[in-house]
């Protein structure tokens, strides 16, 4: 069902990218001071990794691996849908952490654990694939990243003796 929404809307998945590259860092740096928080929404970011990985489906596999390393392309729906899946979570918990680039570790081991799953319980109806691996690797990257853009800005001081726009004297 997923599927047929994003090629039907192949526009959702690179506009969400976007969204989180925008908004991620702002959100990231207002929860630099709240790592409990941070903590919270990264599990609530967790959820659809399960439900859309690891929820049973009603198809015969012929095949049970699929090894490729097809980069991620708007074109490519559900390629692109990987890489937006682990943003979130990976910009969140690298904000509780402060560590980005473990958790960027974390969040490729959790993806191939994942695809090994899949490949394990055929009874589950998913395909383990490689390009899926590869794709929710760049979308902890960039979850890495922008966390690191997060802690940064929550480390830089605030200059407050700069002159307002109303023309104040220095």
């Amino acid at each position: 069902m997923i599927s047929t929404i994003l090629v039907e809307h192949p526009w959702l998945s690179p506009t969400a990218l976007i969204v989180l590259v925008v908004a991620g860092p702002v959100l990231g740096r207002l929860l630099v001071s709240r790592p409990r928080a941070a903590w919270l929404l990264s599990g609530v970011a967790l959820l659809p990794v399960a439900l859309l990985t690891l929820t049973p489906v009603d198809r015969e596999l012929f095949a049970r691996c699929t090894v490729q390393w097809a980069l991620p392309t708007p074109g490519r729906v559900e390629l692109m849908a990987n890489v937006v899946l682990f943003v979130a979570p990976v910009l969140l918990a690298g904000v509780a952490t402060r560590r980005p680039f473990a958790i960027l570790l974390a969040a490729s081991v959790l993806s191939a654990g994942i695809e090994a799953l899949q490949a394990a319980v055929p009874a589950i109806g998913r395909s383990c694939d490689t390009g899926d691996w590869l794709s929710n690797t760049i979308g902890a990257a960039i979850g890495a990243a922008l966390a690191a853009v997060a802690l940064w800005a929550a480390r830089r001081p605030q200059r407050h003796d700069r002159p307002s726009w109303r023309g104040a004297a220095p």
